[in-house]
């Protein structure tokens, strides 16, 4: 813990979501003086159910209302932004393409627009995502891999990237950039994601289902540790203002395919189920895993927890939001 946070006017967007709730709590435990966007009211969220919210002050409204983000930052005085705010499911980005884009691309030059208007704004960190490097053959993937999303969320999170580097580059704006690998952790509300929905199926003693063939690997990334580098990276563009513009990944820089992690949370619960696959899915990455070196050099960071750590937390939560202790 450091003193950079305390009292520090905060705009946070996405407070209600996985990784903001994790983000809010943290800041608020430093100190922060911190503002949050929310748009929709989700009472099961733990930034309300944990009752962050009576720590912060709330602005209501959309990510895409200039106009209002200019007189929020101005308004509370904000020295630190942290976007989050985003449309993340990839099944839903794949049926709804234009509300997609519309929150991921145009919340983001809004943002940003807002924050060039702004004179107190000193450090925005965006959160874009490894979906935003789009399908590549050289892995893992580090930030001078090309941005080249083919399917509407990963192409909305290349967009939303590439505009935030624009805006440092044309503007001078002191812009940073995380891209991190697939978040779970406890506060996930998405049933469709396949740790929350693994978790709740064998707590209600049904086979757990997955969607796609299993085979797809992924990066997995605790929640947790994902606030915390969006902090870390704010703390050290405070520090050192040639970081503008530069993105970072952050990874436990590991490859678990669909069914390795279905099978590993089994046995943590200790469960017998077996998993139904049924190979739906389409249009998604089928292999996708991050460098952190850049980050660990640059920022001097490193996870907190590993795969199996965060795992345990996170059934944790679960059974304490779901009510079942067994």
């Amino acid at each position: 813990m450091t003193t950079f946070w305390r009292d520090r006017p905060v705009f946070v967007t996405g407070a209600t979501g996985l990784l903001g709730g994790w983000l809010v709590r943290h800041l608020s435990e430093q100190g922060a003086d911190v503002v949050c966007l929310v748009r929709d009211w989700v009472p099961q969220s733990e930034f309300v159910g944990a009752r962050l919210i009576d720590r912060v002050k709330v602005v209501r409204g959309d990510v895409r209302d200039q106009a209002l983000l200019e007189r929020a930052l101005g308004e509370y005085e904000i020295d630190t932004v942290l976007h989050l705010a985003a449309q993340t499911i990839v099944g839903i980005a794949n049926r709804n393409p234009v509300s997609t884009f519309d929150t991921n691309i145009a919340g983001t030059w809004a943002i940003l627009e807002a924050c060039r208007r702004s004179p107190t704004a000193k450090q925005i960190v965006v959160a874009s995502s490894d979906k935003a490097y789009g399908d590549h053959d050289v892995l893992p993937y580090d930030e001078d891999a090309p941005l080249r999303g083919s399917h509407p969320y990963d192409v909305s999170k290349s967009c939303a990237d590439l505009i935030s580097q624009s805006y440092s580059t044309t503007y001078g704006l002191p812009v940073a950039i995380t891209r991190c690998g697939n978040f779970y952790g406890g506060g996930d509300l998405n049933w469709n994601r396949i740790v929350p929905g693994t978790i709740r199926s064998v707590l209600r003693g049904e086979r757990p289902i997955i969607r796609s063939d299993g085979m797809y690997v992924r990066d997995y990334f605790y929640a947790e540790d994902g606030a915390l580098a969006n902090m870390l990276l704010a703390e050290k563009l405070a520090q050192n203002p040639t970081l503008c513009g530069h993105a970072f990944n952050f990874s436990n820089e590991i490859q678990v395919s669909v069914t390795d992690l279905v099978r590993h949370i089994l046995e943590l619960m200790e469960s017998g189920l077996q998993p139904e696959i049924r190979g739906e899915a389409t249009h998604e990455i089928r292999h996708q895993y991050l460098s952190a070196s850049k980050a660990r050099s640059l920022l001097d960071w490193k996870p907190r927890f590993t795969l199996d750590e965060g795992l345990r937390q996170t059934i944790g939560w679960y059974r304490e939001f779901l009510g079942v202790r067994a």
